[in-house]
């Protein structure tokens, strides 16, 4: 699969989760077998501006490929003035985040709110691509809310703007993350654009990702919040598209490793500090629904060093 000139090792992506999808985190689902993963989302102002926060967030390592690194923001000017920025680096891709509902970005005219604004969408995305030689891509939403559906129009003025590929997420903005994703909207996307469509929303197993692409024609998949705790699920997911077989899941040892893993990497990353806090959360995410695991849940927020949260992992494993 191809996005523009850029060949996809599969068509299984990472989608950005905010505080999720970082350095560590990505590599572990890229050697898992994620076709494409992007960063966190940035503020293109916040990079204008030359806030030092925005490094950690689109930092990389020369062996992740391929990336793509996601803006937001309203003004199509700086928008376009970062991303020429940021392609002269070592992106694959430049995305664009149109489709984040939470409060302190919808509220700025910025995310998902530029759903409800097209024509300013469209002239961002325009003077972007004019601008840049890698392929930019665009993530949005079924709709701002059920009286403003409007995911097929918004996808055909993205490839009219020069988007070399789309990703939709079947929930309004309103719905966040609550109820079933649509995917018939995903459907309707497809059969509206002639350039690639990934589909987003409730993408938890194999043969969710198998049922999507049947029942929509999507080109390929967008996992993110079924990643968490579960960067397997890349692998189980490309094997099962091509092979219709189910891997096994992870053992318990498999999940202990990798959480041993990704805790050493967020250390050398960024600090034991904040490491160990943020690794408060993938615990708890990649233990889920495992016998006796609640207390482990309970006294990792109690740990602050790497050598306290490995100690606490083989007690309680």
């Amino acid at each position: 699969m191809k996005i523009g000139n850029i060949e996809l090792k599969h068509n299984v992506a990472l989608g950005p989760m905010a505080g999720v999808t970082d350095l560590p985190f990505r590599l572990l689902c890229e050697e898992m077998g994620a076709g494409l993963t992007c960063t966190e989302m940035v503020s293109a102002k916040a990079i204008y501006y030359g806030n030092k926060n925005t490094n950690e967030l689109i930092r990389t390592v020369p062996e992740e490929h391929p990336l793509a690194v996601q803006l937001f923001g309203s003004d199509p000017d700086i928008m376009a003035e970062i991303a020429v920025r940021l392609e002269e680096g070592p992106y694959d891709i430049i995305d664009v985040n149109m489709g984040c509902p939470v409060p302190k970005v919808v509220n700025n005219h910025e995310g998902s709110a530029l759903m409800r604004d097209p024509d300013l969408a469209f002239r961002i995305l325009s003077v972007m691509a004019k601008k840049l030689h890698k392929p930019l891509t665009v993530k949005f939403r079924k709709g701002f809310n059920d009286d403003s559906v409007n995911a097929p129009e918004f996808a055909k003025m993205a490839e009219q703007a020069g988007v070399a590929a789309v990703a939709v997420h079947g929930r309004t903005r309103e719905e966040y993350y609550r109820g079933k994703a649509d995917w018939e909207i995903i459907r309707k996307v497809k059969e509206a654009v002639s350039i690639p469509v990934f589909g987003n929303g409730d993408i938890f197993r194999p043969e969710d990702a198998k049922k999507m692409m049947d029942e929509t024609g999507c080109d390929g998949v967008m996992i993110a919040r079924g990643a968490k705790g579960n960067p397997w699920i890349f692998k189980r997911v490309v094997h099962y598209l091509e092979h219709g077989e189910l891997l096994p899941e992870p053992t318990r040892e498999e999940i202990l490793a990798m959480i041993r893993r990704q805790a050493k990497m967020m250390v050398d990353v960024k600090g034991e500090y904040i490491a160990i806090r943020e690794m408060r959360k993938h615990v708890s995410w990649y233990t889920a629904g495992i016998p006796n695991s609640a207390q482990l849940r309970n006294d990792i927020n109690m740990v602050e060093t790497l050598e306290g949260l490995l100690e606490l992992l083989d007690r309680r494993f």
